[in-house]
């Protein structure tokens, strides 16, 4: 039987609260499973849950009025993502998609504000992170309006590592599964485009390029180079 509240324990927007309280997130819980490329929920419609990952990695994207995806960003375990939980009223402004064969804990939205309401020192924690989110997300736009393109991939790809791995620029290599497809839809570039920067990335031995996956070898020496394209 899959322990809800080990799974929970890793989350960092739970990080605030006390044993008892993540014994009551598991209680109101359910584990769900999701294929490779499976949607688990769609841009605009109203449910409000908070979504843990617990196995595989999500992929958060938008979609035009042609079919057109663009990927946002791709979380792995022990992210969460649904961020409408703090304004339950709102329609999900992303969609979300298995990456790959996803293992998921959903925490409805009403439960988890009122686990904030009985335990208003998880609030700090909850507050930091959201704000870390809205850097990220200026910053990619800052990145998208001020940098070269070799500086605006390697960023991104940076903070994919960050994410993925244990939040700041270490020295362990992080792998994650991303095509030359992917990053060229994430960067709204084509995939030649993009192929010749990540191959530029190679050579310098900062990235490893496999079938179907990216490792970053070093995230602190890619964050390096990359301050010398400034």
């Amino acid at each position: 039987m899959t322990d809800l509240t080990a799974i929970l324990r890793t989350c960092p927007l739970l990080a605030g609260l006390p044993p008892p309280a993540l014994e009551e997130a598991a209680a109101m819980s359910r584990l769900r499973r999701f294929r490779m490329d499976e949607p688990i929920y769609a841009k605009g419609s109203m449910q409000s849950t908070l979504c843990v990952i617990a196995e595989g990695t999500v992929r958060i994207s938008s979609v035009n009025a042609a079919g057109r995806e663009a990927t946002l960003i791709i979380f792995d375990a022990g992210a969460w993502f649904g961020d409408t939980v703090f304004s339950p009223d709102m329609p999900r402004v992303y969609g979300a998609t298995a990456h790959e064969a996803t293992t998921l804990v959903e925490l409805p939205g009403e439960g988890f504000r009122q686990l904030l309401e009985a335990y208003p020192q998880t609030y700090p924690v909850a507050l930091d992170l959201v704000s870390r989110r809205l850097w990220a997300a200026m910053s990619i736009i800052e990145d998208d309006a001020l940098r070269s393109v070799d500086a605006r991939i390697g960023r991104r790809l940076l903070f994919l590592a960050q994410i993925q791995g244990e939040g700041e620029a270490g020295t362990q290599p992080v792998t994650f599964r991303l095509t030359r497809e992917h990053i060229a839809n994430m960067m709204g570039m084509t995939r030649q485009g993009v192929h010749k920067v990540i191959k530029g990335f190679e050579q310098r031995g900062l990235l490893r390029l496999d079938y179907g996956r990216v490792t970053v070898t070093c995230p602190r020496d890619l964050q390096g180079y990359l301050r010398t394209l400034d």
